[in-house]
């Protein structure tokens, strides 16, 4: 038998995405079962010499090309879930399904209080066709849990994920809910943060139905959510955030909190030009508290956490819990079994009750069957 390192099946499963090629049709190709390149490509399984050189003649290599020592980084096709930059900016590269997926590693996306790691460089100076992007990857890439979603304690599923045998990498895509229900629905991520809120605007069915073949959905965490202002300020609600001229930083369009913004707004009559800085994007809770602490706004609307961590006041206005939403598509795959497993770890339990604001009771609780 041909010895196989993780890497090489890393290597292997990039000359096969580098093809176009699904597992399947590399295995028909080949003359060799799929579940044969499933088995060499997560590293669970040496191939005979008879499948390591069917393996490299589909895919136009020696064997020890594919097989051998060497350096990965031949450009992959991977799917952007938003622009990137040009050619070498870092992108964090994981494999979704059948395919790779490149998050764009510049603004708050880069650092979580200094850089991480990225995955690859974009090799190509635009998208092509089906809006994807050449990455060179740096490194084999390692199996990872792409979540996203707006909630501040979802970098914790790291550490667990890491201490799982074998471990899982994670990668976290901030976005509110409505753009994180647009990446579950193209397929992008494992699973997509959402909040199940009494705005009747959005819940758990309703977010399924714009998932292909629906989603389960799981428990993360609660918590409120509400008016986060400068300790002193004066301000009871929004009227008086409007009374005192005072300066919003709001969030982006598809966020629940700027769905909570507008329906105060439209409770108290207001247009949006009553409110100075309505038309500000803060990508994320601890962003709109940053912001008031900064001087560059008076109020907005954030978690109670986050306005906990940043020592601002707060006006409650919803409570709400957040979820994860799981596609069916991936519902077997490693990623997401090692996500349901860490998400009921005493560890993770404990740190998010450690979180001012946060209530743990919902982790890992399946919301609905």
């Amino acid at each position: 038998m041909t010895e196989v390192s993780p890497s090489d099946g890393a290597r292997l499963r990039l000359a096969r995405q580098a093809r176009g090629l699904s597992q399947q049709q590399l295995a028909g190709v080949a003359g060799v079962t799929r579940q044969a390149v499933s088995a060499v490509e997560s590293g669970h399984s040496d191939p005979s010499l008879r499948v390591a050189l069917g393996l490299a003649r589909a895919l136009g290599m020696t064997v020890e090309e594919l097989f051998g020592p060497g350096e990965l980084g031949d450009p992959v096709l991977a799917q952007p879930v938003a622009t990137p930059g040009g050619p070498g900016s870092r992108v964090a590269l994981a494999t979704v399904g059948d395919r790779f997926v490149a998050l764009p590693l510049h603004a708050d996306t880069a650092a979580r209080l200094g850089f991480g790691p990225a995955g690859g460089l974009v090799a190509s100076p635009s998208p092509g066709a089906g809006g994807q992007v050449s990455v060179r990857p740096i490194g084999p890439p390692r199996p990872t849990v792409v979540v996203a979603g707006c909630d501040p304690a979802l970098p914790l599923l790291e550490t667990p994920l890491g201490l799982l045998d074998p471990p899982l990498a994670f990668t976290w895509w901030p976005c509110g809910s409505g753009e994180a229900l647009r990446l579950a629905a193209a397929g992008l991520v494992h699973a997509a943060g959402v909040h199940r809120v009494d705005l009747g605007e959005e819940t758990e069915a309703g977010a399924i139905n714009r998932i292909p073949g629906g989603a389960e959905v799981v428990g993360f965490a609660s918590w409120r959510e509400g008016l986060v202002v400068r300790p002193g300020t004066a301000v009871r609600g929004l009227d008086d955030i409007v009374r005192q001229g005072l300066r919003l930083v709001n969030r982006e369009p598809g966020a629940q909190a700027r769905a909570l913004l507008d329906r105060e707004r439209r409770r108290l009559r207001l247009d949006p030009a009553e409110l100075p800085g309505y038309d500000t994007r803060a990508s994320g809770h601890l962003q709109v508290a940053a912001a008031i602490v900064g001087g560059l706004a008076d109020a907005g609307v954030s978690s109670e956490p986050a306005a906990l961590a940043y020592g601002l006041d707060f006006i409650p206005l919803a409570q709400e819990r957040f979820d994860l939403l799981l596609p069916a598509k991936h519902a077997a795959s490693r990623e997401v079994q090692g996500l349901l497993k860490v998400l009921t770890s005493p560890w993770l339990l404990a740190e998010l009750a450690s979180l001012p604001g946060y209530d743990a009771a919902c982790c890992g609780e399946r919301a609905l069957d």
